[in-house]
């Protein structure tokens, strides 16, 4: 080390030529820095230099808001740029920095560039790239720096055009708070300090609500139970941004929101004045980008009455007002190039802008009349369409004006979840939606590589607004991907990819609590040129593209008839009046109504899919060992079974879930899962297996996973058998039945038992083959302002299968695990307080061995969503209901026709005795909103429909006189009243 500091400057340039040889002063950002006060002596060669102390003068504000103890700093980091600043809350530290260029770049557009970025050393992680190191920007930091851009875009001066970029980056992360917010308020305050023309500083907080009550600043613990997020930005008496994401809440409790947020939000004005008055640059004087009053009083004398011929024709679509637009255009141009005018050339397509602009907002404020004709508060003409891609899952086509979404659905895996790498949230989403934006959807041509701001922001927007009423994990345990390509843009397409979405669900068979719709809203103002206070206004419903680019706002809106669930506001002008805003929520409800009762109408309750394209998903339970034997050396059993079969197997502790394309699929990967590792035995199961020995009494087979049976003579077929080797052969594979074990616990397999029993002479009846048991379907129907418990009681009303199949699906000798045990018992003591707890208990049996399949639990959602169609009565029955058209209703609808018209019983019902006509005595089982579920009798289940005028206030139990007069198309008895004489 000795020979290294002997050397008095290992540079090339001499000692002294440096600048602490003569203690100059450091000049850095603006702030000094002074060299030490002895230097070292030059003579004395072998004495080491020592360093300076650099004086780094530092500028802090500390503040509390929503119990949270906030500082902002500047000076010590980042002294170069022309604004940074560090705001800290807790443990969260985010720096924020903004430059400018210096040149006069000729162009009419403010170059605004916002960068977010969470880095992970932020939170003491490595990446796990294949570089280590963080790769293009994620989905989150483009949402976090659209969330800063648009509030502080429109306090730019109108004319300034010289580029801008902020920078804003997480230095430490506690993962108790979302660094948007505090990035949003940072960037401000750079601004503020900064040489920049501004018209800051802005405030913005975040809402949540927790029972009830709002949170200021929640945590993210706070924000995961709160049905509120309400992001909301301000200047000290204008709204800039609105970005919510809630569970239905109502315009009411939005508004008292609101009302909250602003004045929380004002609190980060004062400290960021107090910090650009000590540390804060002087505002340079920038050149502005102005037009001349004689250059435009010119090109408008030529534009304006042309374009007030095209904005007053409603006949005009979107491309021919474009067209014609265009034309004018091109007519003033050639006019300025015959008059050589160089100034007018320059500025003419922002100062013919600039008139259409005035030309429409004069025409709407004056005369309340719009650029196609239609009134300030209506919706355009809808058109819906459910189901149109009948092979893929879900699929919905919906248009609003000559605005058109194709949205489509696809169920997944579990494992088929994104992974998320931010530093806060959930590490994994499961319901994904995908936004799309060709350029032929505008009639353009352009590149498409990579992610799009606007169009992962649209596509967040709607996600946001879906989440709020899909079914939960545990639940619905499917990953859904929605993607929604826009076919024809003309203003709102997020909006309309919210409809279409909410449809596409719905066809997928997902049990949605409600539709979801969406709308955008405008805002065309006239304010005083001296005093800058809006003078008059009009609030416009469902805006067109062109309304959008000329108007003030856009007021995105998207929610279900009981409330909002996802809102976005963009404003043009440097901020509304809080009040205009809260006033704009009304129309958007209104109109969000017309649109629901149109998607209503189309579709209303999740479809019940075809077999071939509906997908399947199964959750089996398995011991450790038994999965570690399905996966194979490094998961290449696993990948075998999905390469042959196209199914996503998934695995976790102690459970199996496979996700298959239809029922087909399904079929095959459970039997190469059976035969790998086998499953449960149960009395009456059918399973596959291969003869490994014949022997003179029977034969061994090997099925379930490596485990054996004997296939005695005795059960070899329905006719007598002389010898075991005429039948059954080594190797041949056998569908047999488990029926029992011997007094030695072996497992006793029959093959005719799976084999239908021949004719007798003396029976003209046919046997039908014993089929396994059917496993339980799970019903996810929502049901308003009802507990989760009554949600599971209603959901699981209606009558059971018939007597002869209870019987034979009931096996005789179970073999089961001791974790099915541990089940059954806690649901035959939670569910034994009557006749509905034992139909629970059953089949909560039979949901341990296995979860049903996704199609068939979207037969009972019907129930929840058609109390507002007059025309689906029918949707009031139960999910087993549902299934008898399967069973016994088929055998009463096709008795119909041979039906007495005046027949009454007192007997037992059955399905084969109930004739039209018939009169019976039923007792009320369920009560709904359009009428009655009857119980006959005999597993039996009626619908009686409320008549005008008449009783409506029945209880459950009441005994009814009633006479069944029709059938419904799914066999369904419909009854009528008898009236008494």
């Amino acid at each position: 080390m000795a020979s290294v500091r002997n050397k008095v400057n290992p540079l090339l340039i001499p000692y002294v030529l440096t600048w602490r040889r003569f203690g100059f002063r450091t000049i850095c950002s603006s702030r000094i820095g002074f060299a030490p006060s002895t230097s070292p002596s030059f003579a004395d060669a072998d004495t080491p230099p020592v360093a300076g102390k650099k004086i780094l003068e530092t500028f802090a504000e500390e503040f509390e808001i929503g119990s949270r103890k906030i500082t902002l700093e500047t000076g010590k980091i980042a002294r170069f740029a022309n604004g940074s600043v560090v705001l800290a809350m807790d443990e969260t530290k985010v720096l924020s920095t903004v430059a400018s260029s210096k040149g006069d770049a000729a162009r009419d557009f403010l170059p605004l560039t916002v960068d977010y970025q969470e880095k992970q050393f932020a939170q003491g992680v490595i990446p796990t790239t294949y570089m280590r190191r963080e790769g293009a920007p994620k989905e989150r930091e483009l949402l976090c720096g659209r969330l800063i851009d648009r509030p502080i875009r429109p306090l730019f001066p109108s004319g300034f055009y010289h580029e801008v970029q902020v920078m804003a980056s997480v230095l430490s992360s506690d993962g108790k708070q979302d660094p948007d917010v505090m990035a949003a308020n940072a960037s401000s305050a750079a601004l503020m300090l900064s040489d920049i023309p501004w018209g800051g500083p802005i405030g913005v907080i975040r809402i949540g609500r927790i029972s009830g009550q709002f949170v200021v600043n929640p945590s993210m613990d706070e924000l995961s139970i709160s049905d509120l997020n309400l992001v909301y930005a301000c200047t000290r008496d204008k709204t800039l941004m609105i970005d919510v994401q809630a569970r239905e809440i109502s315009e009411k409790d939005l508004e008292a929101a609101l009302r909250l947020a602003h004045p929380e939000a004002v609190k980060y004005l004062d400290p960021q004045i107090r910090l650009a008055a000590k540390a804060g640059k002087q505002k340079k004087e920038y050149k502005l980008s102005m037009v001349s009053e004689r250059t435009f009083e010119k090109i408008e004398n030529l534009a304006k009455e042309p374009i007030e011929a095209v904005f007053t024709d409603p006949t005009y679509g979107k491309f021919e007002r474009g067209e014609a637009l265009e034309k004018i255009t091109q007519d003033v141009k050639r006019t300025l190039e015959e008059e050589g005018d160089e100034e007018g050339l320059k500025i003419l397509p922002k100062t013919v802008d600039t008139v259409r602009k005035q030309v429409v907002r004069r025409r709407i404020i004056s005369e309340g009349l719009r650029v196609d004709g239609r009134r300030l508060d209506e919706v355009r003409p809808l058109y819906c369409e459910a189901g149109n891609l009948p092979v893929l899952h879900g699929s919905a086509l919906f248009s609003r004006g000559d605005t058109q979404v194709l949205c489509t659905v696809t169920l997944g895996a579990p494992g088929d979840a994104q992974h998320l790498d931010s530093l806060v949230g959930p590490s994994s989403k499961r319901f994904m939606l995908h936004y799309s934006f060709p350029p032929f959807c505008t009639n353009e041509v352009g590149k498409r590589a990579g992610l799009n701001r606007r169009e992962v922001g649209h596509g967040t927007l709607a996600e946001k607004a879906l989440l709020a009423v899909l079914p939960p994990e545990d639940d619905f345990p499917y990953t859904v991907r929605i993607n929604s390509e826009v076919m024809a843009s003309d203003g709102s397409t997020s909006m309309a990819t919210v409809c279409g979405g909410s449809m596409a669900l719905m066809d997928s068979g997902i049990p949605l609590r409600e539709h979801v719709a969406g709308l955008s809203v405008g805002l065309v103002s006239e304010v005083d040129p001296s005093t800058g206070e809006i003078k008059d206004y009009r609030i416009l419903t469902d805006i067109l593209g062109l309304e959008d680019h000329l108007g003030d706002i856009d007021f995105k809106i998207a929610g279900t008839r009981n409330g909002i669930t996802a809102i976005q506001l963009d404003i043009k002008p440097a901020g509304i009046p809080l009040d205009i805003v809260c006033e704009c929520l009304d129309p958007a409800h209104k109109g969000r109504l017309q649109i629901l009762e149109h998607m209503e109408r189309e579709i209303s309750a999740p479809r019940i899919q075809d077999d071939r394209y509906s997908p399947r998903l199964v959750t089996l339970k398995y011991s450790n060992d038994a999965l570690r034997r399905l996966i194979g050396p490094v998961g290449a059993l696993k990948r075998k079974i999905e390469e042959e079969t196209g199914a996503r197997i998934s695995v976790s502790d102690g459970t199996l879930t496979i996700v298959a394309k239809n029922q087909s699929v399904m079929e095959k990967v459970q039997e190469k899962v059976d035969f790998i590792i086998g499953r449960e035995i149960e009395i009456g199961g059918i399973y596959k297996g291969i003869v490994t020995s014949v022997k003179e009494y029977g034969a061994f087979v090997e099925f379930n996973g490596g485990q054996q049976g004997l296939l005695h003579i005795s059960e070899l077929s329905h006719e007598p058998v002389s010898r075991v080797s005429d039948v059954v052969s080594v190797g041949k594979q056998l569908s047999l039945m488990c029926i029992g074990q011997d007094v030695r616990g072996n497992i006793k397999l029959s093959l005719k038992a799976t084999l239908p029993r021949p004719k007798s002479k003396t029976d003209i009846s046919v046997d039908e083959p014993v089929a396994p048991t059917s496993p339980e379907v799970n019903v996810w129907a929502a049901i308003e302002d009802v507990s989760n418990e009554q949600e599971k009681e209603v959901a699981n009303a209606g009558p059971e299968t018939s007597e002869s199949t209870v019987k034979s699906a009931t096996p005789a000798v179970l073999i089961r695990s001791a974790v099915e045990c541990d089940e059954e018992e806690k649901s035959a003591g939670l569910n034994s307080k009557g006749d509905n707890g034992s139909k629970s208990a059953s089949k909560s049996d039979q949901k341990s061995r296995m979860s049903s399949s996704f199609l068939e639990s979207s037969f009972s959602s019907r129930n929840a969503k058609s109390k507002r169609r007059k025309d689906a009565i029918l949707d009031l029955l139960s999910d087993d209901e549902s299934e008898q058209k399967h069973t016994s209703e088929v055998g009463l609808h096709s008795k119909i026709g041979s039906d007495k018209n005046d027949a009454t019983t007192e007997t037992p019902m059955t399905a084969n005795k109930l004739k039209l006509g018939m009169k019976v005595t039923a007792k009320v089982h369920q009560i709904r909103a359009l009428g009655l579920v009857l119980d006959l009798g005999g597993a039996i289940r009626g619908m009686y429909r409320f008549e005008p005028g008449a009783k409506r206030d029945f209880e459950v139990g009441d005994e009814l006189r009633v006479k069944c007069s029709s059938f419904s198309t799914k066999g369904v008895p419909v009854l009528s009243l008898v009236k008494e004489e």
